[in-house]
């Protein structure tokens, strides 16, 4: 079987630990401090469901709800990974902005998307339920998760989950309803 390119985008407000999940999958390491992400791509190979694939994961600037999103990360991206921190409302409610931004650009079922809440590791300071971040992503039909890239805790399962996804809408095993009647 060839391996298969993908290219997948993440987004998310400012400080929500992007970068820390991405360097955590590709490095296996936690970065605590750095500046802020302009945009970098990193590269990987990984295997998934008996698939080999060569990703490039994007690691895109916080956006607001303000922010124009540049048309290349709409362009070539066949996945994207909503990050919101569990101890900021603020990036919970730009994650629906992000999202809604996404759908407009590509379509609802077009783009595999997996919402991911942050920062799990910060019981005390959480103001997000891991209920809310459920009700959302099933609100989106999408798939939803918790991490932590100081604990390195749920990480790989990001990537799984968003391959997955995209092998699901590739394959077309997942059904969607339009609402639209052909008579």
């Amino acid at each position: 079987m060839p391996t298969k390119e993908r290219k997948i985008a993440f987004m998310g407000f400012r400080s929500v630990g992007k970068s820390s999940l991405i360097i955590q999958y590709i490095e296996n390491q936690f970065v605590d401090s750095y500046d802020p992400t302009i945009e970098n791509t990193f590269t990987k190979q990984t295997k998934v469901g008996g698939q080999e694939y060569s990703l490039n994961v994007v690691d895109t600037a916080g956006q607001d709800e303000y922010s124009i999103i540049p048309q290349s990360y709409f362009i070539n991206i066949n996945g994207y990974v909503l990050v919101y921190s569990v101890n900021s409302q603020k990036s919970f409610e730009v994650v629906k902005h992000v999202y809604d931004k996404i759908v407009d650009m590509k379509g609802r079922v077009a783009v595999p998307i997996v919402l991911v809440g942050n920062k799990r590791d910060l019981r005390i300071e959480r103001v997000i339920s891991e209920e809310e971040g459920r009700r959302l992503a099933e609100s989106w039909n999408v798939p939803f998760l918790e991490a932590s890239a100081k604990e390195h805790a749920s990480v790989q399962v990001i990537f799984d989950s968003v391959l997955n996804t995209m092998r699901l809408k590739e394959n077309g095993d997942q059904p969607e309803k339009s609402g639209c009647v052909l008579s």
